[in-house]
């Protein structure tokens, strides 16, 4: 059997505690209120907006607790068999599965649901518009919807002090100002940006600025 290839083990950097929900507290409460046996939750949204956060924040706390976690995506093949004891069964970017991939996710849908297992799939457009077979489409639909809102400027700001003091720095003013000023105001493209930017300093044994930053682009223009 070819199993989960998601990076949703227990990473540090992914607990619901470190996700900043900006407009997004109704989809992160539901997640964490979430019990084995609720009706099937579809949450979708652009790239960076957090989906695969969540999930990763919903594996981990439900493997903390003992439960058995299954989780699928476009790179795991057919078939998709699923545990006896699986209590959260999850589905990735549902969007780019394959014609093989709905079949196997539409058996593993009914196997779980069957089995009392809780639902959770994540793709980028609601359940209507997506380019999926009928019958998985219609179950996706089944239970709560949540479209994932995009941080503010405030929330963005909130995200990168706070992924800053995860690698145990204080990130000045003008570092943030000047990324949300030129740069994509994307927590998808900012967060990876902040690495290369960790990395430069450490390597160049300097603080994180905004010249230091100029000078990694200069010197390292690759994209994020």
């Amino acid at each position: 059997m070819s199993q989960l290839t998601l990076d949703l083990g227990p990473e540090p950097d992914q607990r619901f505690e470190r996700f900043v929900p900006g407009d997004n507290g109704a989809v992160l409460a539901h997640l964490q209120a979430l019990q084995p046996g609720d009706p099937p939750s579809l949450i979708w949204g652009g790239e960076g907006v957090g989906k695969s956060h969540l999930l990763a924040a919903l594996a981990q706390a439900w493997r903390s607790r003992g439960a058995v976690v299954q989780a699928f995506d476009a790179t795991t093949r057919p078939p998709w068999k699923l545990t006896a004891p699986a209590r959260l069964v999850l589905f990735d970017d549902v969007h780019a599965l394959d014609p093989d991939q709905q079949h196997a996710a539409f058996l593993a849908f009914i196997e779980a649901v069957g089995q009392g297992a809780a639902v959770v799939a994540t793709s980028r457009v609601p359940a209507v518009d997506l380019p999926l077979r009928d019958d998985l489409r219609t179950r996706l639909a089944w239970g709560p919807s949540f479209g994932l809102m995009p941080l503010d400027e405030a929330g963005l700001r909130q995200l990168l002090r706070q992924e800053g003091l995860h690698r145990g720095l204080q990130l000045p003013d003008e570092l943030i100002d000047y990324l949300l000023l030129r740069f994509a105001r994307d927590s998808g493209f900012l967060v990876p940006l902040l690495t290369r930017l960790d990395d430069y300093a450490l390597r160049t044994k300097r603080a994180p600025t905004v010249p230091l930053l100029r000078q990694m682009l200069n010197e390292e223009p690759h994209p994020v």
